[in-house]
């Protein structure tokens, strides 16, 4: 029985949903331009539940001035506008209606003229936000850090990265070198991009991720030292200068999802830093899981280690295969 039980994890390990990227959490930026006047930016997913109804909800006593300009782009929607309030908001409340069946979390970014910035995360239990009159220190942090960590843990194409990179290695300080080249080099290309010195559109870098995927899965099939005449490829010898290589380009995956997210323009190395960290927490554990997997196959289960590495493989592989041909067509 544990036999199967190990083989489904690990199998399950390399089955996701078919979309590559389900982290797609809207945006709702309240901002004060002077006593009266404030701006209201509201950036709505086109996946992730959310409806047309779904509509911003203002504070008592302010009121939309003038018709909202809206733009889409890249999967989402981005509605501006222009608000006039009176009086003091603080202690009132800011949000969104009819948030009953979304399945995507909402950040929410205050800002008023004369308190610090207030970020939270707005949710379909929790649609509404109250504005403090004092903001609590740490809250941007810890939203986009857990937003980090729900990108590597939904963001599926770099979660199979990572599980494919541990399939190949299958453990020892050998995983933790390449699991640092590779944290190393999406940091690189995630801060260069976020901070204008580099950038590539996002359409070919997404399907270089899938056929890095794919890569990955081909080296783990043709790997096998007990096969006659077996000799080792680089990505077996250094897997290491793979992940690193392979990191740089998912790096600007990182980097296109944060940027369609968004980020406070004033404290943009807080978010970025946290969102990092977060991207780190969900990787180690997944390596950590995968490691677990691995090491309870190889003491209870050993002549099914192969087996299931394989099946994870193929269909880690057959996932890859469609996401490259569904982003080069």
């Amino acid at each position: 029985m544990i036999r199967w039980l190990l083989c489904l994890i690990l199998l399950g390990l390399g089955v996701p949903a078919a979309q590559a990227d389900e982290l797609r959490p809207g945006y709702l930026e309240f901002t004060q331009n002077d006593a009266q006047k404030w701006s209201l930016v509201w950036k709505a997913p086109m996946k992730g539940g959310l409806t047309a109804r779904t509509q911003p909800i203002l504070p008592a006593d302010c009121a939309v001035v003038g018709n909202p300009i809206r733009t889409a782009f890249s999967g989402t929607v981005t509605s501006r506008f222009n608000i006039s309030c009176k009086g003091d908001v603080a202690g009132k409340t800011v949000g969104l209606s009819d948030m009953d069946t979304a399945q995507t979390d909402i950040l929410a970014r205050i800002a008023p003229l004369d308190r610090p910035v207030q970020a939270a995360r707005i949710t379909a239990s929790n649609p509404v936000v109250t504005i403090a009159k004092d903001q609590q220190s740490g809250q941007i942090a810890w939203s986009y850090f857990v937003i980090g960590i729900e990108h590597i843990l939904f963001g599926f194409d770099h979660l199979l990265f990572v599980i494919a990179l541990v399939l190949l290695i299958g453990g020892g300080w050998a995983t933790v070198k390449a699991v640092t080249a590779f944290t190393i080099a999406h940091s690189l290309t995630l801060a260069a991009t976020i901070f204008g010195f580099v950038g590539l559109q996002q359409r070919p870098v997404e399907a270089v991720i899938a056929l890095s995927i794919l890569f990955l899965a081909v080296e783990i099939i043709k790997r096998d030292p007990a096969a006659p005449r077996y000799s080792p490829s680089i990505t077996s010898r250094a897997p290491w200068i793979v992940a690193f290589l392979f990191g740089l380009l998912h790096g600007f995956g990182f980097a296109g999802a944060l940027q369609e997210i968004g980020l406070p323009q004033n404290d943009i190395p807080a978010a970025l830093i946290t969102f990092n960290l977060g991207v780190e927490t969900g990787q180690v554990a997944i390596v950590g899981l995968c490691l677990l997997v691995l090491f309870s196959l190889r003491r209870f289960a050993r002549s099914w280690l192969r087996p299931a590495i394989t099946a994870a493989t193929y269909a880690i592989g057959i996932t890859a295969s469609y996401w490259l041909f569904d982003r080069l067509l």
